[in-house]
């Protein structure tokens, strides 16, 4: 009897991918204390993108053509420089509720995205179990959500980088077809880096480095090496071998482990409606993953 769910090396990979990033969400609201959001973000992007470029060195320099610098300069400024940009100033504009239902909608995006590219269609299966994981979304961050007024700016923000997240993970396939999600990720994300540190460079100027304790420091190694560095990686080798709906739908998971994880060390409370709407997600998810291997069981095999 086949069993009805079952876990591959690639789910329990992006469900890594998802705790890096659901913790991170309070690493970062901590070290938010002791340094500014903008030269935070342009700290930990320096020492992502050195770490990367070295790892791409030490692996041998990868041959592109002129129109492939383009793609990778476009991406790197849809996905790293703008989305940096309107998640950090739609963050400070906008309640942390309200962006993180906005920001948990971004599979939804994704999956559109990547219909409208052709690159995958999307089943009833998997568009209802998305649905599914939007509706407890809500439930977890989003009940308590007001749109418009003093935060509209900051929605709007907000949505710029779901759009790009989504132009960035859909776009960039062409790329990962000949490229490693090494090379992809590392070269988009130093080009980004050159855009966006000279943004954050007045603040940076400002700051004052002997008053910023130790464990933020650490905490902006930390929140380099696994939320951009590994977690990044993830990302993009799973949207390589199992495609953009199938990874971009545990995304729908993280504001379930920001939640708990925010509950238990910086003590935010959490309500029925947060249970609630962590059940939908996790059903949300199964269902979808469970709609992407039918489809691919119904799919003809490939010609050799």
């Amino acid at each position: 009897m086949r069993r009805w769910f079952t876990l591959t090396p690639f789910d329990g990979l992006l469900l890594l991918m998802v705790l890096i990033w659901g913790g991170n969400f309070s690493l970062v609201k901590a070290a938010l204390v002791e340094i500014p959001p903008q030269s935070f973000n342009a700290l930990r992007l320096v020492v992502a993108s050195t770490l990367f470029l070295a790892a791409i060195v030490a692996t041998g320099w990868p041959s592109l053509s002129r129109k492939d610098w383009l793609r990778v300069a476009f991406f790197g400024f849809a996905g790293h420089f703008v989305y940096q940009l309107c998640f950090m100033d739609g963050l400070a504009r906008t309640t942390a509720s309200n962006s993180s239902l906005i920001l948990g909608c971004s599979p939804v995006a994704v999956a559109l995205a990547s219909a409208l590219a052709g690159h995958e269609k999307i089943s009833r299966v998997q568009g209802a179990g998305a649905a599914l994981s939007v509706v407890g979304i809500y439930l977890v961050v989003g009940t308590g959500a007001h749109f418009g007024g003093a935060s509209l700016a900051g929605d709007f923000l907000t949505l710029g980088a779901v759009v790009c997240w989504a132009v960035y993970t859909v776009g960039s396939r062409s790329l990962l077809e000949r490229f490693s999600p090494l090379i992809v990720t590392g070269l988009t994300m130093t080009i980004g880096t050159v855009l966006y540190v000279p943004a954050a460079l007045p603040g940076l100027l400002r700051l004052d480095i002997s008053r910023v304790p130790i464990w933020a420091w650490a905490a902006v190694v930390f929140s380099s090496v696994l939320a951009l560095n590994v977690a990044y990686l993830i990302w993009y080798t799973s949207v390589q071998r199992i495609g953009n709906i199938r990874t971009s739908v545990y995304s729908n998971v993280t504001p379930l482990v920001a939640m708990t994880v925010a509950a238990i060390f910086l003590g935010e409370p959490i309500t029925m409606s947060n249970v609630g709407g962590a059940a939908a997600i996790l059903a949300g998810v199964i269902v979808t993953r469970r709609g992407t291997r039918r489809q691919a069981a119904s799919d003809p095999p490939a010609e050799e």
